[in-house]
């Protein structure tokens, strides 16, 4: 099968990488570009934890291909920390034990920092409902919705 050049930037910095038109953008993303945050949990779209974000939309990168990431702007937990500064949902993750194994932790990060983005003063419940793609196994969701609590407050400055 022939491959296809794709250019797009992800959390930044522009990349170059060959794909088989029916790879998905997870595989590129980990394979091609060694960016391994991203998890593949189901491989369906119903767990989450492959969230990463394309031009500012909130996707589940194993439903998505590779080569649709062609000039545009893709988003990965990798993208997050500012330098070795984490970001305040990394943060506050930690301080609240809102993760385990980490296999699902890449993912509600991404769509946290997603909605925190569009609305830096959620509710528990637009929370809740924005993160109901996400699945865990390990933590339950509350230390979870309270981090992401903590984390608007304090990027807000109403910490």
């Amino acid at each position: 099968m022939t491959k296809v050049h794709v250019t797009t930037t992800v959390n930044g910095e522009e990349v170059e990488f060959l794909a088989d038109p029916r790879e998905t953008l997870l595989d590129c993303l980990r394979d091609k570009l060694d960016m391994t945050g991203a998890k593949e949990g189901c491989g369906t779209g119903d767990c989450g934890a492959c969230s990463v974000t394309v031009d500012g939309t909130l996707v589940c990168s194993c439903l998505v291909l590779g080569v649709e990431a062609q000039g545009k702007k893709v988003e990965t937990v990798e993208g997050i920390a500012d330098g070795e500064e984490l970001h305040p949902l990394q943060r506050k993750f930690i301080e609240h034990a809102a993760l385990q194994c980490g296999i699902c932790t890449p993912g509600f990060l991404v769509a946290a920092k997603n909605l925190l983005e569009k609305n830096p003063d959620p509710t528990e419940t637009e929370i809740r409902y924005w993160l109901a793609g996400n699945l865990c196994r390990c933590t339950g969701y509350d230390k979870i919705i309270r981090a992401v609590q903590d984390a608007a407050a304090e990027m807000r400055g109403a910490a």
